[in-house]
């Protein structure tokens, strides 16, 4: 290990341990509001017998949230995340000390601490990242390979939330020349798809020798290298290739997983449910529920259930289409439902059934599966595994990403897959909820932008 990770890793057990300790401040200073100095001792023990279980809870739920990945993020990020977490860790606390028969840990504190804490670890996570912006400053990037490849780098890192990378130069010929005479003016090179082969060894070795940071697209060719088995046979090592597909134990597990998600959710949500039905059934003519085929694993066929967010005749005239953002299509109850993931709550059926699962690919139509898989061949992997009602491209990616993007997360899922990782995206998806970009459909004018290139990067040809 680099002494730079090593170094990466010390910071983030730092971080992570003085959050433990606001964290435990926060709830003495609770204990304080709330008895006005004069704490019961039957009351504080409780806590002291709970406490180790309440940290163990509280910093695993930040560590899979990803509070503490910072490239990545934006203060408006860390408000939400530190919000979401906190209610969730109040929750949970609350069934910890009744399954442990902490009945003296007061309510009341908890409900007091909830709200300090939110605001005191706030306040530390906006430090943390201004100090990690002012230190660790931004990286300059050159980002190599052919103009269409390159033009979609540099939209994609420009808007991104974190000015964590910022591209300076963009090699479209010449490639290993123009890398070699620019190198000490750069911290990484994003090589993209299209360099010949025989160059992209030649850079990697001038890259490695001056330590700079590459970063690779996740193509088809980079993507069957993640997750390799490591064999050795006699006096050589062999790297064996792992495939687009999840094990049969693991599959079996995910699948009780979902039927146990399910029927909690369907039992907690019905209300919810209940309601929307009520209300789409109201304000618009046609009926509740909307039937769409859609495809699965193995290219399984099913009909996919969501509350009706359109119009009852939305594609009647134009055929099967895509949605947009500002869709005039969708209704006005249609609007919220879509924006909250609500008109998704159905799902939780088809998952009960064994046509989807809780987290996976998104299900796509038919019409518009035969189109991907004509200008993608490996579009089938994706179908490997069971359609889900989140996934690895709704949390990582964006909802308005093309199909090839989208494509990428998928495959990049079935290669890492755990039950972590299902774990992780079940509950990073809560986040989602609170990001418009991620409920928008396709939007024409990131389309547009797409293929304009800002003046300030340097073009070397």
């Amino acid at each position: 290990m680099a002494q730079g990770e090593k170094y990466t890793k010390t910071k983030k057990i730092v971080i992570v341990a003085i959050d433990i300790l606001l964290y435990h401040l926060s709830i003495l200073l609770s204990f304080y509001v709330r008895y006005q100095g004069n704490i019961p001792l039957y009351n504080y023990q409780s806590y002291e017998q709970a406490g180790i279980y309440i940290f163990v809870l509280f910093a695993l739920l930040n560590l899979l949230f990803g509070v503490y990945i910072l490239y990545n993020k934006s203060i408006t990020d860390f408000l939400y995340l530190t919000v979401i977490i906190q209610i969730i860790t109040t929750i949970s606390i609350t069934a910890v000390t009744f399954i442990g028969r902490w009945f003296t840990f007061p309510r009341s504190v908890l409900f007091i601490s909830f709200v300090i804490s939110t605001i005191i670890l706030f306040i530390w996570r906006v430090i943390v990242y201004k100090f990690y912006e002012r230190f660790s400053g931004s990286k300059k990037v050159m980002v190599v390979g052919k103009e269409q490849d390159i033009k979609n780098a540099i939209f994609n890192i420009g808007s991104a939330k974190s000015k964590r990378h910022v591209i300076k130069y963009a090699v479209v010929s010449n490639y290993f020349e123009n890398v070699q005479n620019n190198l000490d003016k750069i911290d990484i090179v994003y090589l993209t798809s299209g360099v010949d082969k025989e160059v992209q060894s030649k850079i990697y070795d001038l890259l490695v020798y001056k330590k700079k940071k590459i970063f690779l697209t996740t193509s088809f060719e980079n993507l069957l290298l993640v997750n390799p088995n490591i064999m050795n046979i006699e006096d050589e090592s062999i790297i064996e290739i792992s495939n687009f597909e999840i094990s049969a134990e693991d599959d079996l597990i995910k699948r009780i997983m979902d039927i146990i998600f399910s029927v909690v959710l369907i039992v907690v949500a019905s209300p919810i449910m209940l309601i929307t039905a009520l209300l789409v059934k109201i304000t618009s003519p046609g009926p509740v529920l909307y039937k769409q085929v859609r495809i699965t694993k193995d290219g399984k066929e099913f009909n996919v259930l969501k509350f009706r967010s359109m119009s009852a005749t939305a594609e009647k005239d134009s055929g099967p289409v895509l949605a947009s953002s500002n869709d005039a299509r969708v209704t006005t109850v249609g609007k919220y439902i879509r924006s909250l993931r609500i008109d998704e709550l159905p799902q939780l059926f088809n998952v009960l059934k064994g046509d989807m699962s809780v987290v996976g690919p998104r299900p796509e139509r038919p019409f518009f599966v035969n189109q991907f898989k004509e200008e993608n061949p490996h579009y089938y992997l994706r179908h490997n595994v069971r359609a889900g009602i989140t996934g690895y491209a709704q949390v990582y990616g964006k909802y308005a990403s093309d199909f090839n993007s989208k494509l990428n997360f998928d495959l990049l899922y079935i290669k890492k897959y755990s039950l972590l990782l299902d774990i992780k995206i079940m509950l990073q998806t809560i986040k989602i909820l609170f990001d418009k970009v991620s409920s928008k459909g396709l939007d024409e004018d990131d389309a547009k932008k797409n293929k304009e290139i800002p003046k300030n990067i340097k073009y070397l040809s």
